[in-house]
C-alpha cells in the first residue's frame, strides 16, 4: 500500500501480533481503516482481501486460513490444506506482509489465493 497511514496501521498490527497481543476487535477495526485507504488507491484485489479478512476474523474469532501453496494442486486438496484448526498467526503475519509492497507481482497473486481461500471457507 502506498498510503503512509495504511502502512502505519499495518505495522501497528504486525507489532502487536509479534508481542502476542492478538486483540481481535482492534485488528478488525484497523483492517477496516486500511480498507478505506485501499479504496482510495483503487486496488480491488487488496480491497477485497481486506474485507474478506476482517469478515473472516469477525466470524471465526481467529485467522484460520493457511499460507497459500507455491505449487498449484487440485482445488479440493488446496482448500483442505489452507484451513487451520487453530489461529494461524504465521499466515496472518504473511498476509499483512503482502500488503506492504504491492509492486511485487507475487504479492498480489498470493492475495488472490487468500481471497479464494476466504471464499471457499
Amino acid at each position: 500500500m502506498e498510503n503512509k497511514y495504511a502502512q502505519k496501521l499495518i505495522e501497528k498490527i504486525q507489532k502487536e501480533v509479534l508481542q502476542n497481543k492478538f486483540d481481535l476487535n482492534s485488528i478488525v477495526s484497523d483492517l477496516k481503516k486500511i480498507r478505506e485507504y485501499s479504496l482510495e488507491e483503487q486496488n480491488p484485489v487488496v480491497t477485497k482481501a481486506l474485507r474478506l479478512a476482517y469478515e473472516h476474523l469477525e466470524t471465526n474469532d481467529a485467522f484460520l486460513i493457511g499460507i497459500p501453496d507455491d505449487e498449484p494442486i487440485n482445488e479440493e486438496n488446496e482448500i483442505e490444506q489452507n484451513i487451520s484448526e487453530e489461529n494461524d498467526i504465521e499466515s496472518f503475519e504473511y498476509f499483512l506482509s503482502l500488503l506492504h509492497d504491492l509492486s511485487k507481482k507475487n504479492n498480489l497473486l498470493d492475495l488472490k489465493e487468500y481471497n479464494k481461500a476466504f471464499i471457499a471457507f
